[in-house]
């Protein structure tokens, strides 16, 4: 990338539109507060940010929409981001195998700087506008994907590239700013434009942009799992029991649910190979573990259809 005295001026130059970049005149006092006040008013601005979401609710229901649509197809949802936008997309991946049962290839999230980059800042690696690319096609991109650029700015290369590639490919594409018109919204599909306003301490777009990107992915993975029937009624149904906490909320699930005693409920996730969905189900319906596991299976996983179908 260039780095000449030029495009340093187009830079500071864009730097000062962006709302995420200002600073607020009502907080230069923030070093001589006491410390109850500054937790006050940091609260009181955080408390803005659900509301900006929000304002966004027609987009973010495309987005998930577009994503269920590919799921179904057998695509995956990729997330692409540098920096705190980065490790937002990973978290958010990584909490989708235990949360909802799913293979980790599923939801997948990319950084800039690559592992180092979560738990180590590797800043200029999001000025690289062709490594999302390089990322994207070793996982083989295809127009079943969905490809989330998040980005607080709204202009980091590497996000932008990696959306323009990905809109090339034919795959979905959703872009996650807090500036309006950002280049990555012009870049994607769907823009999902948070536009949360000066920081509580300026430029540090881990707080309320940060804040708002995890909200806004947790609707795109959570809603978009309840519409491929990983939850029953408003519980997780396909959760992994990888430890004694999640086992112990996999008996307590099936016992509430289905509305039997603890020991029956372990009898009955026994039987299932320790399956919430599949217990509940032969609990429904009196069915079989073979027969239960089939009428999932024809009804892609919805438990309320199988249900149905049993009856």
């Amino acid at each position: 990338m260039p780095n000449d005295d030029s495009s340093l001026t187009a830079l500071l130059g864009l730097l000062s539109t962006l709302t995420t970049e200002a600073a607020a005149p009502e907080r230069g006092d923030l070093d001589v507060l006491s410390t109850e006040e500054l937790v006050r008013s940091m609260n009181a601005e955080d408390r803005r940010v659900p509301e900006a979401v929000a304002v966004r609710a027609t987009e973010i229901a495309a987005a998930v929409d577009g994503i269920v649509d590919r799921f179904r197809r057998g695509g995956r949802l990729i997330y692409i981001g540098a920096g705190t936008a980065g490790r937002i997309g990973v978290l958010d991946a990584s909490e989708c195998p235990p949360t909802f049962g799913t293979d980790p290839s599923m939801v997948v999230g990319l950084i800039a700087g690559g592992e180092t980059a979560i738990r180590s800042a590797v800043e200029d690696a999001e000025d690289d506008d062709e490594a999302a690319e390089a990322s994207l096609r070793g996982l083989n991109l295809s127009p079943d994907d969905t490809v989330v650029g998040i980005s607080a700015s709204g202009r980091t290369p590497y996000v932008v590239g990696g959306l323009t590639f990905a809109r090339g490919m034919g795959a979905l594409t959703v872009a996650i700013a807090s500036n309006a018109d950002s280049a990555i919204g012009a870049a994607a599909e769907i823009a999902i434009e948070v536009v949360t306003g000066p920081e509580f301490v300026s430029g540090s777009t881990r707080l309320k942009a940060g804040t708002a990107q995890k909200l806004v992915v947790n609707m795109l993975s959570t809603l978009s799992m309840i519409k491929l029937g990983k939850t029953y009624r408003g519980v997780m149904v396909d959760l992994v029991a990888t430890n004694e906490k999640l086992r112990a909320r996999s008996i307590s699930t099936v016992s509430r649910l289905a509305g039997v005693e603890v020991d029956e409920a372990m009898t009955a996730l026994d039987a299932a190979g320790g399956s919430v969905k599949l217990a509940l189900l032969m609990l429904a319906t009196g069915a079989s573990a073979a027969a239960a596991a089939d009428a999932l299976q024809r009804t892609d996983g919805i438990l309320r259809d199988a249900i149905t179908a049993l009856g």
